[in-house]
Protein backbone atom coordinates (compact mmCIF):
# COMPACT_ATOMS: atom_id res chain seq x y z
CA UNK A 1 0.00 0.00 0.00
CA UNK A 2 1.20 3.66 -0.48
CA UNK A 3 2.76 4.90 2.56
CA UNK A 4 3.58 8.90 1.64
CA UNK A 5 3.34 10.89 4.62
CA UNK A 6 1.52 14.31 5.05
CA UNK A 7 -0.58 15.91 8.29
CA UNK A 8 -3.02 18.94 7.70
CA UNK A 9 -4.86 20.47 10.62
CA UNK A 10 -7.89 22.50 10.21
CA UNK A 11 -10.28 24.05 12.91
CA UNK A 12 -13.02 21.23 13.75
CA UNK A 13 -15.75 23.79 14.02
CA UNK A 14 -15.08 24.99 10.72
CA UNK A 15 -14.73 21.19 8.76
CA UNK A 16 -18.08 20.43 9.75
CA UNK A 17 -19.29 24.17 8.68
CA UNK A 18 -18.18 23.77 4.95
CA UNK A 19 -19.30 19.66 4.96
CA UNK A 20 -22.45 20.64 5.74
CA UNK A 21 -22.48 23.36 2.84
CA UNK A 22 -21.23 20.72 0.53
CA UNK A 23 -23.41 18.02 1.74
CA UNK A 24 -26.48 20.11 0.78
CA UNK A 25 -25.18 21.68 -2.36
CA UNK A 26 -24.51 18.10 -3.71
CA UNK A 27 -27.53 16.38 -2.13
CA UNK A 28 -29.45 17.39 -5.56
CA UNK A 29 -26.82 15.53 -7.74
CA UNK A 30 -25.27 12.41 -5.81
CA UNK A 31 -27.49 10.12 -3.55
CA UNK A 32 -26.48 9.11 -0.30
CA UNK A 33 -23.97 6.65 -0.47
CA UNK A 34 -26.20 4.25 -3.32
CA UNK A 35 -28.33 3.22 0.45
CA UNK A 36 -27.32 5.70 3.08
CA UNK A 37 -29.96 6.54 4.82
CA UNK A 38 -28.14 9.20 7.06
CA UNK A 39 -24.93 11.15 6.54
CA UNK A 40 -24.37 11.22 10.18
CA UNK A 41 -21.98 8.15 10.72
CA UNK A 42 -22.90 8.18 14.26
CA UNK A 43 -26.06 6.26 12.89
CA UNK A 44 -26.10 2.73 12.33
CA UNK A 45 -27.02 1.34 8.75
CA UNK A 46 -27.67 -2.24 8.00
CA UNK A 47 -26.04 -2.63 5.32
CA UNK A 48 -21.54 -1.05 5.02
CA UNK A 49 -18.68 -2.54 3.85
CA UNK A 50 -16.13 -2.16 6.92
CA UNK A 51 -13.27 -3.81 5.53
CA UNK A 52 -9.35 -3.77 7.35
CA UNK A 53 -6.31 -5.06 5.39
CA UNK A 54 -4.16 -7.19 7.17
CA UNK A 55 -0.93 -6.94 5.55
CA UNK A 56 1.61 -9.98 6.16
CA UNK A 57 5.06 -8.49 3.98
CA UNK A 58 7.39 -6.77 6.26
CA UNK A 59 5.52 -8.60 9.56
CA UNK A 60 7.71 -10.48 11.08
CA UNK A 61 6.04 -11.52 14.19
CA UNK A 62 4.69 -14.85 13.08
CA UNK A 63 8.02 -16.50 11.86
CA UNK A 64 8.73 -16.44 15.67
CA UNK A 65 5.92 -18.44 17.00
CA UNK A 66 4.81 -22.26 16.93
CA UNK A 67 2.23 -23.05 14.86
CA UNK A 68 -0.78 -22.57 17.57
CA UNK A 69 0.52 -19.44 18.87
CA UNK A 70 0.77 -18.64 15.09
CA UNK A 71 -3.00 -19.45 14.74
CA UNK A 72 -4.07 -17.85 17.67
CA UNK A 73 -2.53 -14.43 17.01
CA UNK A 74 -4.14 -14.58 13.93
CA UNK A 75 -7.54 -15.99 15.55
CA UNK A 76 -7.41 -13.28 18.04
CA UNK A 77 -6.91 -10.58 15.74
CA UNK A 78 -9.94 -11.43 13.67
CA UNK A 79 -12.41 -11.88 16.66
CA UNK A 80 -10.94 -8.10 17.40
CA UNK A 81 -11.65 -6.72 13.83
CA UNK A 82 -15.10 -8.42 14.78
CA UNK A 83 -15.65 -6.38 17.80
CA UNK A 84 -15.01 -3.48 16.19
CA UNK A 85 -17.38 -4.00 13.55
CA UNK A 86 -15.65 -5.08 10.64
CA UNK A 87 -17.26 -7.11 8.54
CA UNK A 88 -14.58 -7.69 5.62
CA UNK A 89 -11.12 -8.99 6.03
CA UNK A 90 -8.69 -8.04 3.08
CA UNK A 91 -6.07 -11.13 3.98
CA UNK A 92 -2.32 -10.41 2.01
CA UNK A 93 -1.90 -13.75 0.51
CA UNK A 94 0.54 -13.22 -2.05
CA UNK A 95 2.68 -10.17 -1.46
CA UNK A 96 6.49 -11.30 -3.43
CA UNK A 97 5.44 -13.92 -5.59
CA UNK A 98 5.09 -16.13 -2.49
CA UNK A 99 2.22 -17.17 -0.63
CA UNK A 100 0.78 -17.78 2.89
CA UNK A 101 -1.32 -20.94 1.64
CA UNK A 102 0.02 -24.28 0.46
CA UNK A 103 0.56 -23.93 -3.24
CA UNK A 104 1.41 -26.00 -5.93
CA UNK A 105 2.63 -22.81 -8.22
CA UNK A 106 4.68 -20.97 -5.39
CA UNK A 107 6.86 -20.67 -2.52
CA UNK A 108 5.83 -20.10 1.02
CA UNK A 109 6.43 -16.63 2.51
CA UNK A 110 9.38 -15.90 4.72
CA UNK A 111 6.83 -13.72 6.93
CA UNK A 112 5.52 -17.06 7.78
CA UNK A 113 8.26 -18.85 8.31
CA UNK A 114 11.27 -16.84 8.44
CA UNK A 115 12.92 -18.00 5.38
CA UNK A 116 11.50 -18.00 1.54
CA UNK A 117 10.10 -21.79 0.32
CA UNK A 118 10.24 -22.92 3.68
CA UNK A 119 6.83 -24.71 4.80
CA UNK A 120 5.28 -24.25 8.39
CA UNK A 121 6.21 -27.58 10.51
CA UNK A 122 4.06 -28.93 12.07
CA UNK A 123 2.36 -27.79 8.68
CA UNK A 124 -1.09 -25.69 8.35
CA UNK A 125 -2.69 -23.47 6.28
CA UNK A 126 -2.75 -20.15 7.24
CA UNK A 127 -5.65 -18.89 4.58
CA UNK A 128 -7.67 -21.91 5.33
CA UNK A 129 -7.99 -21.07 9.00
CA UNK A 130 -8.37 -17.55 8.27
CA UNK A 131 -11.60 -17.79 5.85
CA UNK A 132 -13.23 -20.66 8.14
CA UNK A 133 -12.74 -17.94 11.46
CA UNK A 134 -13.93 -15.35 9.55
CA UNK A 135 -16.88 -16.70 7.73
CA UNK A 136 -18.06 -18.70 11.69
CA UNK A 137 -18.06 -14.71 12.30
CA UNK A 138 -19.96 -13.44 9.61
CA UNK A 139 -16.81 -11.44 8.19
CA UNK A 140 -15.93 -12.19 4.72
CA UNK A 141 -12.43 -12.99 3.18
CA UNK A 142 -10.56 -10.71 0.30
CA UNK A 143 -8.01 -12.81 -1.00
CA UNK A 144 -5.77 -9.61 -1.49
CA UNK A 145 -2.32 -10.39 -4.03
CA UNK A 146 0.32 -7.92 -5.37
CA UNK A 147 0.45 -9.18 -9.06
CA UNK A 148 3.06 -7.54 -10.18
CA UNK A 149 5.67 -7.50 -7.23
CA UNK A 150 8.14 -10.61 -7.55
CA UNK A 151 10.57 -9.41 -4.17
CA UNK A 152 10.44 -5.95 -2.51
CA UNK A 153 14.67 -6.35 -2.22
CA UNK A 154 15.96 -8.17 -5.37
CA UNK A 155 19.35 -8.72 -3.23
CA UNK A 156 17.17 -10.86 -1.27
CA UNK A 157 17.80 -14.94 -2.02
CA UNK A 158 14.91 -16.51 -3.76
CA UNK A 159 13.48 -19.88 -3.49
CA UNK A 160 14.13 -22.52 -6.63
CA UNK A 161 10.41 -22.38 -6.83
CA UNK A 162 9.99 -19.15 -7.29
CA UNK A 163 8.37 -17.53 -10.25
CA UNK A 164 11.82 -15.58 -11.04
CA UNK A 165 13.92 -18.39 -10.66
CA UNK A 166 11.33 -20.65 -12.87
CA UNK A 167 10.86 -17.99 -15.37
CA UNK A 168 13.40 -14.82 -15.16
CA UNK A 169 12.59 -13.61 -18.74
CA UNK A 170 9.36 -11.92 -17.19
CA UNK A 171 11.02 -9.95 -14.78
CA UNK A 172 12.80 -6.82 -14.54
CA UNK A 173 14.94 -4.78 -11.75
CA UNK A 174 14.14 -1.25 -10.41
CA UNK A 175 15.66 0.06 -7.98
CA UNK A 176 15.65 -2.49 -5.32
CA UNK A 177 12.42 -4.34 -6.58
CA UNK A 178 12.36 -6.99 -8.93
CA UNK A 179 9.07 -6.66 -10.83
CA UNK A 180 7.02 -8.90 -13.43
CA UNK A 181 7.48 -7.41 -16.68
CA UNK A 182 3.80 -6.59 -17.09
CA UNK A 183 4.43 -6.31 -21.10
CA UNK A 184 5.21 -9.84 -21.29
CA UNK A 185 1.86 -11.61 -22.96
CA UNK A 186 2.96 -14.74 -20.17
CA UNK A 187 2.89 -12.08 -17.54
CA UNK A 188 -0.63 -12.64 -17.74
CA UNK A 189 -0.94 -15.97 -18.13
CA UNK A 190 1.26 -16.86 -14.88
CA UNK A 191 -0.59 -14.07 -12.55
CA UNK A 192 -3.84 -15.62 -13.24
CA UNK A 193 -3.66 -18.83 -13.12
CA UNK A 194 -2.51 -17.99 -9.19
CA UNK A 195 -5.67 -16.69 -9.16
CA UNK A 196 -7.81 -19.37 -10.55
CA UNK A 197 -5.98 -22.25 -8.06
CA UNK A 198 -6.70 -19.78 -5.67
CA UNK A 199 -10.64 -19.40 -6.20
CA UNK A 200 -11.02 -23.21 -7.07
CA UNK A 201 -9.60 -24.36 -3.73
CA UNK A 202 -10.24 -21.80 -1.17
CA UNK A 203 -14.05 -20.49 -0.12
CA UNK A 204 -12.21 -16.74 -0.86
CA UNK A 205 -14.91 -13.90 -1.21
CA UNK A 206 -13.01 -12.04 -3.39
CA UNK A 207 -9.93 -11.45 -5.02
CA UNK A 208 -8.53 -7.78 -4.04
CA UNK A 209 -5.99 -6.53 -6.36
CA UNK A 210 -3.49 -3.04 -4.88
CA UNK A 211 -2.50 0.01 -6.33
CA UNK A 212 1.09 -1.39 -7.33
CA UNK A 213 0.50 -2.15 -11.28
CA UNK A 214 3.56 -0.38 -12.88
CA UNK A 215 6.13 0.59 -10.31
CA UNK A 216 5.83 3.90 -8.85
CA UNK A 217 8.78 6.12 -9.92
CA UNK A 218 11.72 5.99 -8.33
CA UNK A 219 13.89 9.12 -8.64
CA UNK A 220 13.46 9.49 -12.29
CA UNK A 221 14.73 6.29 -13.27
CA UNK A 222 12.93 4.15 -16.20
CA UNK A 223 11.17 1.21 -16.09
CA UNK A 224 13.85 -1.31 -18.05
CA UNK A 225 10.55 -2.73 -20.54
CA UNK A 226 12.45 -1.63 -23.81
CA UNK A 227 13.22 -4.83 -24.88
CA UNK A 228 9.52 -6.29 -24.21
CA UNK A 229 8.37 -3.35 -26.18
CA UNK A 230 10.43 -4.16 -29.47
CA UNK A 231 9.12 -7.82 -29.02
CA UNK A 232 5.66 -7.35 -27.85
CA UNK A 233 4.66 -3.80 -28.84
CA UNK A 234 5.85 -2.47 -32.17
CA UNK A 235 5.10 -5.87 -33.99
CA UNK A 236 1.12 -5.64 -32.62
CA UNK A 237 1.46 -2.26 -33.95
CA UNK A 238 1.97 0.61 -31.62
CA UNK A 239 4.11 3.27 -32.72
CA UNK A 240 7.89 4.23 -30.65
CA UNK A 241 5.59 7.13 -29.26
CA UNK A 242 2.84 5.08 -28.07
CA UNK A 243 4.61 3.18 -24.93
CA UNK A 244 2.65 4.82 -22.48
CA UNK A 245 -0.64 3.51 -24.04
CA UNK A 246 0.63 0.19 -24.69
CA UNK A 247 1.50 0.09 -20.93
CA UNK A 248 -1.78 0.82 -20.18
CA UNK A 249 -3.45 -1.76 -22.37
CA UNK A 250 -0.80 -4.33 -20.79
CA UNK A 251 -2.54 -3.78 -17.42
CA UNK A 252 -6.13 -3.26 -18.66
CA UNK A 253 -5.46 -6.90 -20.09
CA UNK A 254 -4.42 -8.20 -16.28
CA UNK A 255 -7.80 -6.76 -14.88
CA UNK A 256 -10.18 -8.34 -17.94
CA UNK A 257 -8.20 -11.86 -17.74
CA UNK A 258 -8.51 -12.06 -14.13
CA UNK A 259 -11.94 -11.22 -14.23
CA UNK A 260 -12.18 -13.64 -16.89
CA UNK A 261 -9.95 -16.52 -14.77
CA UNK A 262 -12.85 -15.81 -11.48
CA UNK A 263 -15.87 -15.98 -13.89
CA UNK A 264 -14.84 -19.35 -15.44
CA UNK A 265 -13.80 -20.76 -11.79
CA UNK A 266 -16.56 -19.14 -9.33
CA UNK A 267 -18.64 -16.62 -10.77
CA UNK A 268 -20.13 -15.07 -7.27
CA UNK A 269 -16.66 -14.11 -6.42
CA UNK A 270 -16.05 -10.70 -6.70
CA UNK A 271 -12.92 -8.91 -7.62
CA UNK A 272 -11.92 -5.74 -6.34
CA UNK A 273 -9.13 -3.49 -6.57
CA UNK A 274 -7.60 -0.39 -4.06
CA UNK A 275 -5.77 2.09 -6.53
CA UNK A 276 -3.81 5.28 -6.01
CA UNK A 277 -6.31 7.80 -4.78
CA UNK A 278 -5.68 10.26 -7.94
CA UNK A 279 -6.90 8.67 -11.07
CA UNK A 280 -5.70 12.24 -13.20
CA UNK A 281 -4.93 15.56 -12.36
CA UNK A 282 -7.42 18.42 -14.11
CA UNK A 283 -4.44 19.96 -15.30
CA UNK A 284 -3.71 16.51 -17.49
CA UNK A 285 -7.75 16.08 -17.69
CA UNK A 286 -10.44 18.20 -17.55
CA UNK A 287 -12.25 15.30 -16.21
CA UNK A 288 -9.40 14.97 -13.47
CA UNK A 289 -9.62 15.96 -9.87
CA UNK A 290 -8.36 19.29 -8.37
CA UNK A 291 -5.10 17.62 -7.25
CA UNK A 292 -1.84 17.84 -8.30
CA UNK A 293 0.12 14.36 -7.21
CA UNK A 294 1.12 11.63 -9.03
CA UNK A 295 -1.67 9.90 -11.07
CA UNK A 296 -2.91 6.74 -11.86
CA UNK A 297 -3.79 6.66 -15.31
CA UNK A 298 -0.10 8.95 -16.10
CA UNK A 299 2.41 7.34 -13.61
CA UNK A 300 1.13 3.87 -12.93
CA UNK A 301 -0.64 3.21 -16.44
CA UNK A 302 -3.92 1.79 -14.35
CA UNK A 303 -6.79 3.15 -16.28
CA UNK A 304 -9.18 2.48 -13.28
CA UNK A 305 -12.53 4.20 -14.84
CA UNK A 306 -11.93 1.90 -18.06
CA UNK A 307 -12.19 -0.87 -15.57
CA UNK A 308 -15.40 0.40 -14.21
CA UNK A 309 -16.90 1.06 -17.43
CA UNK A 310 -16.14 -2.39 -19.09
CA UNK A 311 -17.61 -3.91 -15.77
CA UNK A 312 -14.34 -5.63 -15.16
CA UNK A 313 -13.89 -4.74 -11.31
CA UNK A 314 -17.33 -5.50 -8.56
CA UNK A 315 -15.49 -2.69 -6.84
CA UNK A 316 -13.21 0.12 -6.00
CA UNK A 317 -11.29 1.40 -2.97
CA UNK A 318 -9.35 4.23 -3.93
CA UNK A 319 -6.63 5.07 -1.44
CA UNK A 320 -7.48 8.48 -0.62
CA UNK A 321 -4.83 8.59 2.57
CA UNK A 322 -4.74 12.46 2.40
CA UNK A 323 -6.34 14.91 4.77
CA UNK A 324 -9.11 17.39 4.31
CA UNK A 325 -7.30 20.54 3.46
CA UNK A 326 -3.94 18.75 2.58
CA UNK A 327 -2.39 21.48 -0.56
CA UNK A 328 -1.95 18.30 -3.31
CA UNK A 329 -4.70 15.74 -2.78
CA UNK A 330 -7.38 17.05 -0.62
CA UNK A 331 -9.47 14.25 1.15
CA UNK A 332 -12.80 16.27 0.34
CA UNK A 333 -12.47 16.70 -3.39
CA UNK A 334 -10.98 13.25 -4.01
CA UNK A 335 -14.04 11.40 -2.58
CA UNK A 336 -16.20 13.68 -3.85
CA UNK A 337 -14.73 13.34 -7.30
CA UNK A 338 -15.16 9.30 -6.78
CA UNK A 339 -18.69 9.44 -5.67
CA UNK A 340 -19.61 11.49 -8.93
CA UNK A 341 -17.39 8.84 -11.38
CA UNK A 342 -19.43 6.13 -9.73
CA UNK A 343 -22.25 7.12 -8.81
CA UNK A 344 -24.35 5.58 -11.67
CA UNK A 345 -22.43 2.28 -12.22
CA UNK A 346 -22.90 -1.18 -11.12
CA UNK A 347 -18.93 -1.08 -9.80
CA UNK A 348 -19.63 -0.13 -5.74
CA UNK A 349 -17.21 2.44 -4.09
CA UNK A 350 -15.57 2.27 -0.55
CA UNK A 351 -13.02 4.49 0.47
CA UNK A 352 -9.46 4.07 1.60
CA UNK A 353 -8.93 5.17 4.63
CA UNK A 354 -5.59 6.07 6.59
CA UNK A 355 -6.18 5.90 9.96
CA UNK A 356 -3.25 6.92 11.33
CA UNK A 357 -3.13 10.56 9.29
CA UNK A 358 -6.90 10.20 10.29
CA UNK A 359 -6.81 10.72 13.65
CA UNK A 360 -3.47 12.72 14.09
CA UNK A 361 -5.31 15.42 12.19
CA UNK A 362 -8.51 14.53 14.69
CA UNK A 363 -10.53 14.18 11.40
CA UNK A 364 -12.18 11.01 11.74
CA UNK A 365 -15.66 12.12 11.68
CA UNK A 366 -15.71 14.26 9.13
CA UNK A 367 -13.80 12.38 6.59
CA UNK A 368 -16.53 9.18 7.63
CA UNK A 369 -19.32 12.05 6.63
CA UNK A 370 -18.05 12.67 3.52
CA UNK A 371 -17.72 8.79 2.90
CA UNK A 372 -20.97 8.13 4.47
CA UNK A 373 -22.44 10.27 1.91
CA UNK A 374 -20.68 9.48 -1.76
CA UNK A 375 -19.72 5.72 -0.61
CA UNK A 376 -20.38 2.35 0.52
CA UNK A 377 -18.50 2.11 3.35
CA UNK A 378 -15.07 1.94 3.85
CA UNK A 379 -11.91 0.00 4.21
CA UNK A 380 -8.94 0.47 7.37
CA UNK A 381 -5.26 0.95 6.44
CA UNK A 382 -3.46 -0.58 7.80
CA UNK A 383 -5.55 -3.49 10.79
CA UNK A 384 -2.46 -3.18 13.33
CA UNK A 385 -4.04 0.73 14.16
CA UNK A 386 -7.38 -0.79 15.06
CA UNK A 387 -6.08 -3.96 17.06
CA UNK A 388 -3.43 -1.65 19.10
CA UNK A 389 -6.28 1.07 19.07
CA UNK A 390 -3.82 3.92 17.66
CA UNK A 391 -4.94 7.28 19.00
CA UNK A 392 -8.23 5.82 19.95
CA UNK A 393 -9.42 4.73 16.76
CA UNK A 394 -10.11 1.05 18.18
CA UNK A 395 -12.70 2.28 20.79
CA UNK A 396 -13.87 5.27 18.31
CA UNK A 397 -15.04 1.90 15.79
CA UNK A 398 -16.46 -0.32 18.66
CA UNK A 399 -18.17 2.30 20.42
CA UNK A 400 -19.91 4.64 17.81
CA UNK A 401 -19.20 4.21 14.28
CA UNK A 402 -19.38 0.72 13.86
CA UNK A 403 -21.05 0.02 17.16
CA UNK A 404 -23.99 -2.83 15.32
CA UNK A 405 -23.06 -5.34 13.37
CA UNK A 406 -23.73 -4.55 9.38
CA UNK A 407 -24.96 -6.87 6.47
CA UNK A 408 -22.84 -6.16 3.18
CA UNK A 409 -24.04 -3.94 0.63
CA UNK A 410 -25.75 -6.67 -1.73
CA UNK A 411 -24.91 -7.12 -5.21
CA UNK A 412 -26.27 -8.92 -8.48
CA UNK A 413 -22.68 -10.65 -9.27
CA UNK A 414 -21.86 -11.85 -12.77
CA UNK A 415 -24.54 -14.54 -12.74
CA UNK A 416 -27.25 -12.20 -13.71
CA UNK A 417 -30.36 -11.84 -11.21
CA UNK A 418 -30.06 -13.35 -8.59
CA UNK A 419 -32.86 -14.08 -6.05
CA UNK A 420 -32.84 -14.22 -1.99
CA UNK A 421 -32.49 -17.79 -0.34
CA UNK A 422 -35.00 -19.33 0.93
CA UNK A 423 -36.42 -18.63 4.74
CA UNK A 424 -34.50 -20.79 7.45
CA UNK A 425 -36.58 -24.21 8.86
CA UNK A 426 -37.94 -24.45 12.06
CA UNK A 427 -36.47 -22.81 15.00
CA UNK A 428 -36.10 -24.25 18.16
CA UNK A 429 -35.09 -23.29 21.88
CA UNK A 430 -32.61 -25.80 23.21
CA UNK A 431 -30.73 -25.84 26.80
CA UNK A 432 -27.60 -27.60 26.96
CA UNK A 433 -23.96 -28.17 28.47
CA UNK A 434 -23.02 -25.38 25.81
CA UNK A 435 -26.43 -23.01 27.35
CA UNK A 436 -29.29 -21.51 26.20
CA UNK A 437 -29.37 -22.33 22.69
CA UNK A 438 -31.82 -21.22 19.45
CA UNK A 439 -30.88 -23.99 16.36
CA UNK A 440 -32.23 -24.03 13.05
CA UNK A 441 -32.06 -26.16 10.20
CA UNK A 442 -29.29 -25.80 8.00
CA UNK A 443 -29.81 -24.92 3.44
CA UNK A 444 -26.12 -24.62 2.84
CA UNK A 445 -24.30 -25.81 -0.05
CA UNK A 446 -21.12 -24.65 -1.17
CA UNK A 447 -22.26 -25.03 -4.53
CA UNK A 448 -24.62 -22.71 -5.12
CA UNK A 449 -24.33 -18.88 -4.27
CA UNK A 450 -28.00 -18.50 -4.10
CA UNK A 451 -28.32 -20.86 -1.45
CA UNK A 452 -28.26 -19.72 2.21
CA UNK A 453 -24.34 -18.97 3.35
CA UNK A 454 -24.73 -16.79 6.29
CA UNK A 455 -28.00 -16.57 9.39
CA UNK A 456 -28.76 -13.22 10.94
CA UNK A 457 -30.03 -13.25 13.82
CA UNK A 458 -32.46 -9.93 15.21
CA UNK A 459 -33.99 -9.58 18.78
CA UNK A 460 -36.97 -7.78 19.38
CA UNK A 461 -38.35 -7.03 23.56
CA UNK A 462 -41.88 -7.63 23.88
CA UNK A 463 -44.07 -5.06 22.44
CA UNK A 464 -41.58 -3.69 20.12
CA UNK A 465 -42.24 -3.59 16.49
CA UNK A 466 -40.23 -6.30 13.96
CA UNK A 467 -38.57 -4.00 11.89
CA UNK A 468 -35.32 -5.73 10.30
CA UNK A 469 -34.10 -2.07 8.32
CA UNK A 470 -33.54 -1.20 12.06
CA UNK A 471 -29.76 -1.95 12.33
CA UNK A 472 -29.86 -1.96 16.20
CA UNK A 473 -31.74 -5.07 16.64
CA UNK A 474 -29.53 -7.09 14.75
CA UNK A 475 -27.64 -9.46 17.04
CA UNK A 476 -25.30 -11.15 14.90
CA UNK A 477 -24.28 -12.67 11.69
CA UNK A 478 -22.40 -16.41 11.28
CA UNK A 479 -22.22 -19.68 9.19
CA UNK A 480 -23.30 -21.11 12.33
CA UNK A 481 -26.97 -22.78 12.04
CA UNK A 482 -26.87 -21.93 16.28
CA UNK A 483 -26.86 -19.08 18.50
CA UNK A 484 -26.03 -19.03 22.02
CA UNK A 485 -28.77 -16.36 23.39
CA UNK A 486 -27.91 -13.87 26.08
CA UNK A 487 -29.16 -13.83 29.56
CA UNK A 488 -32.19 -12.05 30.43
CA UNK A 489 -33.66 -11.66 33.77
CA UNK A 490 -36.64 -14.52 34.44
CA UNK A 491 -40.03 -13.63 33.01
CA UNK A 492 -38.91 -11.20 30.47
CA UNK A 493 -39.58 -12.24 26.90
CA UNK A 494 -38.43 -11.37 23.47
CA UNK A 495 -38.92 -12.47 19.74
CA UNK A 496 -35.64 -13.45 18.00
CA UNK A 497 -35.85 -13.46 14.17
CA UNK A 498 -33.44 -15.61 11.79
CA UNK A 499 -32.86 -14.86 8.68
CA UNK A 500 -30.66 -16.77 5.56
CA UNK A 501 -28.16 -14.85 3.73
CA UNK A 502 -26.28 -16.11 0.31
CA UNK A 503 -23.23 -15.22 -1.25
CA UNK A 504 -24.36 -11.81 -3.02
CA UNK A 505 -25.91 -10.73 0.47
CA UNK A 506 -29.84 -11.18 -0.48
CA UNK A 507 -31.56 -11.85 2.97
CA UNK A 508 -34.61 -14.13 3.43
CA UNK A 509 -37.36 -13.55 4.58
CA UNK A 510 -37.82 -13.90 8.73
CA UNK A 511 -38.77 -16.97 10.77
CA UNK A 512 -39.56 -15.73 14.22
CA UNK A 513 -39.77 -17.54 17.75
CA UNK A 514 -40.69 -15.65 20.98
CA UNK A 515 -38.66 -17.42 23.98
CA UNK A 516 -39.69 -16.35 27.79
CA UNK A 517 -36.75 -16.66 30.26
Amino acid sequence: MTKKTYTTRTPRGLLLACLSVLLFASSCGISRGRGATSDDPREPLKREFRAAWLPTIFRSEYAGLARQEARGLLTRRIELLRQTGCNVLIFQVRAEGDAWYPSELEPWSRYLTGRQGEAPDPSWDPLGLVINECHARGIEVHAWINPYRGAANADQPLDAKHPARRYPELFVRYGKQLVMDPGHPQSVRYITSVVRDLVKRYEVDAIHYDDYFYPYPKDGAPFDDEATFRRFGLPAGYQPDERAQWRRDNVDRLIAETRRAILETKPWVRFGVSPFGIYRNSSNDPKGSKTSGLQNYDDLYADVLRWKDKGWVDYIIPQIYWNIGHPVADYWELVSWWGQHLQHSPTQLYIGQHTQRTMDAGQLEEKLTLSRHFAQGNAWWPAENILRNYRGIGDSLLRVYQRYPALLPEYKGALGRTKAPKPVGELLEDSNEDGHMLLWIDRHDDADPEQAYYYAVYRFAEGERIDLRNPRHLMGISTKTYYTLPPARPGTSYTYVVTAINRFWQESKPTKITIRY
